[in-house]
């Protein structure tokens, strides 16, 4: 059994137990083949309920932090992120939003599901803020369907994406959309005004899954402001 496996048969039962996460819409995604999930995130926790409510096994970028730590809870951290699917990257500097686009256009050209944030960023009070074209980019390049998704109420669970979740906090809800396909604007990878449209359209239908309220805005910037 591969460490993934374990830990979605030792794990997902006592998630189920503890949030009672309600998984709609998980049969949209495709069983075979290069996917890309996009979603809104609101807490530390996402990356961690997301992986267990998929049949699929899930990759997707984290930061080198996560699996550099020396303490038990550090090692444990490590194990738990590295098996279920997270690959560090060092994420600072400039060439941090290139290494994350490049590990993920490997990824899916292995034909692998790939799971990415496009605010970039936790959002800093629940709403959902502009998304990064790397998501266009990443689709474009490699022709794979976009999957949208939406993480209700984990912020709940864990307010402020800090310190152990909270047993009895709400109920979280995964919901995944319809894939889109965007193979209309192949080639044009490098046209920006098609970057921005593939992105808004992502960003619309995870906005219609979640409910949250949208803000035309990145969200490092309100976070910086």
């Amino acid at each position: 059994m591969s460490r993934f496996r374990l830990i979605k048969a030792v794990l997902g039962p006592l998630l189920r137990v503890l949030f009672r996460p309600r998984v709609e819409g998980a049969d949209r995604i495709p069983g075979s083949g290069p996917v890309i999930l996009a979603g809104n995130h609101l807490t530390f926790i996402d990356s961690m309920i997301l992986p267990l409510v998929t049949s699929r096994q899930v990759f997707f970028i984290g930061k080198d932090d996560y699996v550099t730590g020396r303490s038990l809870k550090g090692r444990l951290m490590a194990w738990f992120f590295t098996g279920v699917g997270m690959i560090p990257v060092d994420r600072d500097g400039g060439r941090g939003g290139v290494a994350a686009l490049m590990t993920g256009r490997r990824v899916l050209e292995e034909g692998n599901v790939f799971a990415i944030y496009p605010e970039g960023t936790r959002s800093p009070d629940g709403r959902l803020y502009r998304g990064r074209t790397g998501i266009a980019r990443l689709a474009l390049m490699t022709g794979a369907p976009v999957v949208p998704f939406a993480m209700i109420g984990t912020d709940e669970v864990q307010p402020g994406g800090k310190g152990l979740p909270r047993i009895g906090g709400g109920r979280i809800t995964v919901r995944f959309g319809e894939p889109l396909d965007f193979s209309r604007y192949e080639g044009m990878d490098r046209d920006r005004y098609v970057l921005r449209a593939v992105t808004d359209e992502v960003m619309s239908d995870v906005m219609d899954l979640s409910g949250q309220e949208y803000v035309d805005v990145y969200a490092t910037k309100a976070k910086a402001a």
